[in-house]
């Protein structure tokens, strides 16, 4: 496909179908082990995988922080005809080191430090030993979620969207079959989960491996200059979509101790679908900055102002599809996240429904606020993309969360996303409108 020339309708929406694949790897796993578990072990399955859910924040956003930090100047630079030294494999090889060195880190911080770790997050003594047996197979492959996340960013960059989709629905499509052998079948309950998912990881990772065999390809590991100062370059491009899923579990820790200390253990259980729900409409969002950021990244290097401008004509189209889908499904059928993730009890589907309708508020907003991280990162505006992300994912949310339940009432802690989406929406369309109509006063190639 020709990013720089071609007809922009086609290229975004070949994109954009392969980026969804790509993006629900934030989510499938999580989604169907939720589902799976709660099936058979009820609301404390449940709840204890929503104590299990910040590790994977932890995870994907590190693998985002290389991934997309690294291939956005990838191809910024690739997209630069007078760039003469052709140095972005550089960057591809400084993304894969930090890579290895974050990918470490985070093994051995679970395999030594998970009980720990799982108690900060909210597991009293009931759900401890559920979340832990879940993590042991897990722990095994932990480096793989990872690098999974980081090979996909590129893989789209190098002009390979499809093979990103690919390993994510092997993966997935294994994932649902095993747990459902070995959490069923073979009786193995929450462990055979984390072993399904284990798996699933293995399967995803080999086929994006694939690439590098292919005729696709042109990523290759090149020494590079200045390694430090690259990987601050790709730190602080990738920083603000890296600081969305770690302000995700951010949220979800403190969501988790909120809850258990004014609304209880059944409120946590309908938590965990309902951030299994937000976090599929994350991947929404971004799918739509995964598909949009290969094209106006390459175009932006190349100053094509007009494709930039053709290209979030699109993505703005597809963000208000996602949030209004959404967020209608939540308001009309909210037992059915329910229903999808455990067998409920009667308590917990009779508070489900206004917790529900009262957190999917977020939702109208939520893809959109997303989707300008990635629009402020391939513009290089850092700085707009880091206010979005930070006020979003822990100043203004994490205020709202700790005083509203003080202030209002307990309940009210469900509006703390939604008044956290709107605050947000403010500041990052007026930024849009700005550096948008700034692209009006270049002239365009």
């Amino acid at each position: 496909m020709n990013l720089l020339g071609g007809n922009i309708k086609p290229i975004y929406f070949k994109y954009l179908s392969a980026a969804f694949g790509s993006a629900m790897i934030t989510s499938v796993y999580s989604l169907v082990d939720m589902a799976m578990v709660g099936q058979y072990q009820g609301p404390d399955g449940t709840a204890a995988l929503a104590v299990v859910a910040p590790v994977w924040n932890i995870i994907y956003s590190l693998g985002l922080l290389m991934g997309i930090g690294g291939s956005v100047i990838f191809s910024t630079v690739r997209g630069q005809e007078t760039q003469k030294s052709r140095n972005e494999n550089e960057y591809f090889t400084v993304a894969v080191i930090g890579s290895v060195i974050f990918a470490f880190v985070s093994w051995a911080a679970i395999i030594f430090f998970d009980k720990p770790i799982l108690l900060f997050f909210g597991a009293d003594s009931s759900l401890l030993s559920l979340a832990e047996s879940y993590l042991t197979p897990v722990k095994a492959v932990i480096p793989l979620f990872l690098f999974n996340q980081m090979l996909a960013a590129f893989l789209r960059n190098d002009n390979h969207p499809e093979l990103a989709t690919a390993g994510v629905l092997a993966g997935g499509l294994f994932n649902i079959v095993g747990d459902n052998i070995f959490v069923f079948t073979f009786d193995m309950g929450i462990f055979g989960a984390g072993l399904a998912t284990a798996a699933g990881s293995g399967i995803s990772f080999a086929v994006m491996l694939s690439h590098f065999w292919s005729k696709k390809n042109t990523l290759v590991l090149r020494k590079p200059t200045g390694i430090v100062g690259k990987l601050r370059e790709i730190s602080i491009t990738g920083f603000p979509t890296f600081f969305i899923d770690i302000a995700m579990g951010i949220l979800t820790v403190l969501f988790n101790r909120q809850i258990m200390k004014y609304l209880g253990s059944n409120a946590l259980a309908v938590y965990g679908p309902v951030i299994n729900v937000s976090t599929i409409v994350q991947c929404c969002a971004y799918s739509v900055g995964q598909a949009s950021q290969p094209i106006i990244s390459i175009n932006f290097g190349a100053k094509k102002w007009q494709r930039i401008k053709e290209t979030l004509r699109y993505a703005l189209y597809t963000v208000g599809a996602f949030s209004i889908f959404w967020t209608a499904l939540s308001l009309i059928c909210p037992n059915l996240y329910i229903y999808i993730f455990m067998k409920p009890t009667k308590a917990i589907l009779e508070i489900a429904p206004a917790i529900i309708r009262c957190y999917s508020i977020s939702f109208l907003l939520l893809p959109l606020n997303i989707f300008s991280t990635y629009y402020f990162q391939v513009l290089m505006k850092p700085k707009a993309a880091f206010l979005v992300s930070v006020f979003r994912g822990c100043i203004i949310s994490g205020i709202l969360i700790m005083l509203l339940p003080i202030l209002t009432g307990a309940d009210s802690i469900w509006f703390a996303m939604p008044i956290t989406e709107l605050f947000v929406a403010v500041y990052a369309v007026s930024m849009m409108k700005k550096y948008t109509k700034a692209l009006s006063k270049e002239v365009s190639l």
